[in-house]
């Protein structure tokens, strides 16, 4: 590897890492997710559901057999560098920063929106600022955090599965209702949900934080997104036996309408709490990710050198802990950026599509390449199934960084 200076600490075991990957997936996603999906394709969503988790477990796999080969902090962007070139490591480290970033803000937004509706916008900004400095402290106390946090929002959906199923609103007929939109409602469902499954990149972001990550990484990773789809089918089970997809579609809030309509209304402002507590818990594992991401492409001066610096006391990358912190905080101050979870899903997909291919590389036998293969093709279907806003944003985007490296290559080759 390219890279050169201070390296991070190693203290993360194999639980640990799991529930930072729960932490990062089981978030504001599932309370937000369901409604589009369900506006996209009716009770399809299920099957959107299962098509977003065999992606999510193809990139799965890719991204644990690439972090054991390569544990150090960025990720696919360091995959995608050793594996293909440097442009390549550069687009999928470009998508996760730009990506993650505006889905930093919406989950910090998020937070604000549930917590204190009339004051959001500084409520989200609190957020930004508490869970920095709490990640700036070192990676221990922010694995700590997201236990706490883990717990919580499991303990939440949890109730909630018990409340509507074991409620007289629940009919399983709901649940077969039809597919709206066809083909195209069932692919765009899938990509939208696919937002809320993309938190096991954490894990492999943080792998130069992880003790034997050869051992750790590939175990972590598949175990935290097998839980991830046991609790994300359960809820969208339990709801939608109860709401039914036109109101699924309708709610702004799913899963409170969903408490609500099986006749326990005093339940609704603890689900309000479990969702504010989950946009923390993502918002605190997103900024762990795109730190770590920043960190890895200053080292190799894509962004400026002196984010690569590692606190000699916490062993955190800490000025790239503040700049994001510092560029969340202003967009959560100005910016309504909950509309961004199309272009998040078009960054993240890109990301993916990229490990898949560094993955193909990896060995030459057709079974090893089956699921790379079937990873990027699922990647690029469901990126371009998106909302056609979200699928030009995310691509000019996109563009905007190719064109920063072509200039970058241009200028050093002078």
């Amino acid at each position: 590897m390219t890279h050169s200076g201070a390296e991070l600490r190693r203290t993360l075991g194999v639980g640990d890492a799991v529930v930072i990957g729960l932490g990062s997936m089981i978030g504001a996603g599932i309370f937000a997710a369901l409604g589009p999906a369900a506006r996209a394709a009716g009770s399809g969503l299920l099957l959107g559901l299962a098509l977003a988790a065999v992606v999510a477990y193809c990139n799965a796999t890719s991204s644990a057999r690439l972090a054991a080969r390569y544990p150090a902090s960025g990720g696919t962007y360091v995959y995608g560098r050793e594996r293909l070139g440097p442009f390549w490591g550069y687009l999928a480290g470009w998508s996760f920063v730009v990506g993650k970033t505006a889905s930093c803000a919406a989950m910090a937004l998020t937070v604000g929106a549930y917590v204190w509706p009339g004051q959001a916008h500084a409520v989200a900004v609190a957020a930004v600022v508490a869970l920095t400095a709490v990640n700036y402290g070192g990676i221990q106390k922010s694995a700590w955090l997201t236990r706490v946090i883990v717990a919580v929002v499991l303990a939440v959906l949890a109730s909630v599965v018990v409340v509507c199923l074991g409620s007289g609103a629940s009919e399983a007929g709901r649940l077969d209702a039809g597919v709206s939109g066809g083909v195209g409602g069932v692919l765009q469902a899938a990509g939208l949900l696919f937002f809320a499954f993309a938190g096991y990149a954490r894990i492999a972001t943080l792998g130069e934080e992880v003790r034997d990550p050869a051992r750790t990484i590939p175990r972590a990773i598949p175990l935290a997104l097998g839980i991830t789809l046991v609790v994300y089918a359960g809820v969208a089970v339990a709801v939608l036996s109860v709401l039914g997809a036109a109101a699924l579609g309708r709610a702004d809030a799913p899963l409170a309408e969903a408490v609500r309509a099986a006749g326990v209304p005093g339940f609704v402002p603890v689900v309000r709490a479990g969702a504010a507590v989950a946009a923390l818990g993502s918002l605190l594992a997103l900024i762990l990710g795109v730190s770590r991401t920043t960190l890895a492409m200053a080292r190799d001066r894509h962004l400026p050198g002196a984010l690569a610096a590692v606190h000699p006391r916490f062993q955190v990358p800490h000025r790239a802990e503040l700049a994001v912190g510092a560029v969340v905080a202003v967009l959560a101050a100005t910016v309504d950026v909950r509309g961004a979870i199309g272009f998040s899903s078009f960054g993240v997909l890109v990301y993916y599509a990229v490990a898949n291919a560094s993955a193909w590389t990896l060995g030459s036998a057709p079974a090893a390449r089956v699921v790379p293969v079937v990873g990027v093709l699922g990647c690029v279907v469901l990126a371009f199934a998106l909302p056609g806003v979200s699928v030009v944003v995310g691509a000019g985007v996109l563009a905007v960084g190719v064109l920063a490296y072509g200039v970058r290559q241009w200028w050093a080759g002078r």
